[in-house]
């Protein structure tokens, strides 16, 4: 199972927010540069995020993304299924409309256990935990190694 795109970006984005001090807003140009993303394409995720009710955003001179109360409890599963919704669940590996347990493709019987695991994995992991572990170092967040170092 790979990420999308967008759900990178939001995982990016979501654990960038939780290495800012608490409230503090930023400004999607910033987490963009910050992250080595694009900026137009951040910006749609962090709406979206923020009509999921995970981020505050505000407009005007002290406006910008910020995290919500309690929105570091939030698990990597319940981020990937608001950016991907439950297909995360149900996608065949092989791309097929049709994969069961009756109608299954080559790799589902081997596939199923593992996806199962890595869903349980993503459900036990929560971003604060992960922003934990960028902070200490153990981990980079972005392709840019200085990104969270001038903070």
């Amino acid at each position: 199972m790979i990420f999308s795109r967008t759900n990178q970006y939001a995982i990016q984005a979501l654990i960038y927010l939780a290495t800012q001090p608490n409230g503090q807003r930023m400004l999607n140009r910033e987490i963009a540069h910050n992250l080595g993303v694009p900026s137009a394409y951040l910006a749609k995720i962090l709406q979206h995020l923020s009509r999921e009710k995970l981020l505050h955003s505000s407009r005007g001179r002290h406006g910008g993304f910020s995290l919500r109360h309690g929105a570091g409890k939030t698990s990597l599963l319940d981020i990937v299924l608001l950016t991907e919704g439950a297909r995360v669940d149900r996608e065949c590996l092989l791309g097929l409309k049709a994969c069961t347990d009756e109608t299954a493709c080559p790799l589902h019987r081997k596939w199923k256990p593992v996806k199962k695991e890595i869903l349980a994995y993503f459900g036990s992991v929560t971003l604060i935990g992960l922003a934990q572990a960028v902070q200490s170092g153990q981990y980079r967040l972005a392709d840019l190694p200085s990104a969270l170092s001038r903070h």
